[in-house]
């Protein structure tokens, strides 16, 4: 199918003998028209960065959507601007099918098109703009299309994901066929879970599927853990349906004694299927986890709109995550691979782990596996709970640098030199905080039982 974009693109490239890209509506490159001549002006930094990331940056997406293009049914016109990196102004034929919009294809414009007549309010387009505009529908019709298996693909997969113990046998052969009757799936073949930690679904599509090797199918989950008929489903859009929080569980890892995965936070998940060349040979999903961590859903809050700035304006478009992170500050997490549909609830838990954790340690993030987290293994397991008594008063605002001495001085294994060092404070001003720490706490430092509770009530804290 994806040859099919590729040869309907050419089309317009020839029809209007323009450079021509296709994207979907968040901005994903799906395919391109080759670009001739000597001006590298009309390569210019916006789209040069969509053809090698294959992606637009978030903010580059509310620049170009603050014109209109979401709502439009005809081409427009959006003019250069240098300063934001677009050096020629483009043609955007918005691609759409039975009035949803589906994605753009993007017409450089060197100058030979700024005479183009493009039709609306009454006046016709030019013959060449509307023979664009009919292919641009005949690859709505085909995103359409592929939007329906993708949704239908990830429906199977959430119901796998949210089902009880006795039920996975059926939901893991109803992804199996559905996967083998779409993509030639073959049974037995090694697969991973993707977890990418916060993620938007506000928007009309919750998980489209980007054009990346490997990846099978995609959902949005609330992360907030719970059996299944007790959790109030989250809305993903109108053509979606809603949605349940994980709560199965196998292999015997981190979960209650159902076997059901335990609470984790607020934040919409998104879960990304994806095959491997083998079980441990986890590459194909980094990649993937890469790819999602720049759509503009990662990090739970739509790019804002508005004609502020440009693209080159980098991620000024994002606001706060929705969980509480700074902005755009998502994560994935990435579960260890298996070639049984029936322990992707296990992997699920150990992607969403993951992702918690890349997430609350940068040093983990933005990408991390679960058999890499170490500690936190452990750490995200335990149930949401209120900090202990003890601890309390130390995770108050106020206290915030005493909390990261504290935390970074029990890193470093109690070494006083070592943890002035990381902190670039006098040994003698570590020492006062750390006296600070234990009689706000009532802890005794010296103490390794104390210590243990003191390290892990700071670690669970940022979870």
């Amino acid at each position: 199918m994806r040859g099919d974009y590729q040869q309907l693109v050419d089309e317009i490239s020839a029809a209007l003998g323009a450079p021509a890209t296709l994207e979907d509506r968040d901005f994903g490159l799906i395919a391109f028209g080759a670009h001739e001549g000597d001006d590298d002006e009309v390569m210019d930094p916006v789209r040069t960065r969509s053809i090698l990331q294959r992606r637009s940056s978030a903010a580059v997406r509310a620049w170009f959507e603050a014109f209109g293009i979401a709502r439009a049914k005809t081409a427009l016109r959006i003019p250069p601007d240098p300063a934001a990196g677009v050096f020629r102004g483009r043609i955007c034929l918005p691609v759409r099918h039975r009035g949803i919009v589906h994605g753009y294809v993007w017409l450089l414009d060197d100058g030979h098109l700024t005479d183009l007549a493009l039709g609306g309010r009454g006046a016709p387009p030019d013959p060449r703009i509307a023979q664009a505009m009919e292919t641009a529908a005949r690859i709505g019709a085909l995103l359409a299309d592929e939007a329906r298996a993708g949704s239908e693909l990830g429906d199977l997969l959430r119901e796998l994901l949210i089902s009880e113990p006795a039920g996975r046998p059926g939901a893991a052969a109803a992804l199996r066929d559905a996967l083998r009757d779409t993509l030639r799936f073959t049974p037995g073949v090694p697969l991973a879970l993707v977890a990418v930690l916060p993620w938007d679904t506000s928007d009309t599509d919750v998980a489209p599927l980007p054009s990346l090797p490997g990846l099978l199918a995609a959902c949005a989950l609330p992360a907030d853990g719970g059996p299944a008929d007790a959790v109030e489903p989250a809305p993903v859009g109108p053509d979606e349906p809603d949605t349940a929080a994980p709560n199965g569980k196998g292999r015997g890892r981190a979960g209650d004694a159902a076997g059901r995965p335990r609470p984790t936070g607020p934040a919409p998940a998104l879960a990304a299927l994806v095959r491997l060349r083998s079980t441990g040979a986890l590459a194909p999903a980094h990649t993937v986890a890469e790819h999602l961590l720049r759509s503009p859903r990662a990090g739970g809050t739509p790019a804002a709109a508005g004609r502020s700035g440009g693209p080159a304006d980098g991620q000024a478009g994002r606001g706060a995550a929705r969980a509480g992170g700074p902005a755009g500050q998502g994560a994935a997490g990435i579960g260890i691979g298996t070639r049984d549909l029936a322990d992707l609830p296990a992997t699920w838990r150990e992607a969403l782990d993951a992702a918690r954790a890349a997430r609350a340690e940068p040093r983990l993030g933005p990408i991390a596996q679960w058999d890499a987290i170490g500690g936190y293994r452990m750490l995200t397991a335990l149930p949401a709970a209120a900090p202990d008594p003890a601890i309390g008063p130390l995770l108050a605002p106020a206290h915030a640098e005493l909390a990261r001495t504290a935390e970074v001085f029990l890193d470093c294994a109690g070494q006083a030199s070592r943890t002035a060092q990381a902190l670039g404070i006098h040994r003698q001003t570590l020492y006062y905080r750390l006296g600070r720490v234990e009689k706000l706490t009532g802890l005794d430092l010296d103490d390794g039982e104390h210590r243990l509770l003191l390290h892990m009530a700071l670690k669970a804290a940022r979870l």
